[in-house]
C-alpha cells in the first residue's frame, strides 16, 4: 500500500505518520527517519526556499515500510552521509537514518533527488552506510 497524504508542515507530517503507522513497532523510527530526511530537504536545497516544497511517499507492506523524500533540488551533488567532525552542529543526519534503516538508497528525481529508507518487519536493527 502506498500513501500519499498532503499535511501542513513537519508537525502536520509527524501527526500524519503516527496516524498511519499506528501500533507498528516501526512507528518511531519512521518518525526519526522522515523529520531528519524533511529537515535535510528543507535545510539543504531549494525546498527550503519559500516557494519550495518536498514530497513524502511512504509504503507499506508486511515485509517492509519505505519512507521516500523527494526535494526540490538546487545542489549540485547527491545526499550522502558525512563524517561530522566532533564540534560540529551539523553532518550526523543521514548517517543516523542510515543506522536506524535497513538500507538507505539516493537517486536522481526530476528535480533534486530522492532519499528511501526502508524499514524491514523483521531483521536485525542497522542498516548501510548511504
Amino acid at each position: 500500500m502506498v500513501l500519499l497524504r498532503k499535511v501542513a508542515g513537519r508537525v502536520g507530517l509527524a501527526i500524519a505518520l503516527r496516524d498511519i503507522l499506528r501500533g507498528s513497532p516501526l512507528a518511531e523510527d519512521a518518525e526519526l527517519i522522515v523529520s531528519e530526511l524533511s529537515a535535510n530537504a528543507i535545510l539543504h536545497t531549494a525546498s527550503g526556499q519559500q516557494s519550495g516544497s518536498f514530497h513524502l511517499a511512504l509504503a507499506v507492506s508486511s515485509q517492509v515500510v519505505a519512507l521516500s523524500v523527494t526535494d526540490d533540488g538546487g545542489t549540485g551533488t547527491a545526499p550522502k552521509a558525512e563524517h561530522a567532525d566532533q564540534d560540529a552542529t551539523h553532518g550526523r543526519g543521514l548517517g543516523m537514518v542510515s543506522a536506524i534503516a535497513h538500507r538507505v538508497l539516493v537517486h536522481d528525481s526530476q528535480a533534486g533527488h530522492t532519499v528511501t529508507a526502508e524499514l524491514f518487519t523483521s531483521g536485525q536493527p542497522g542498516g548501510h552506510r548511504c
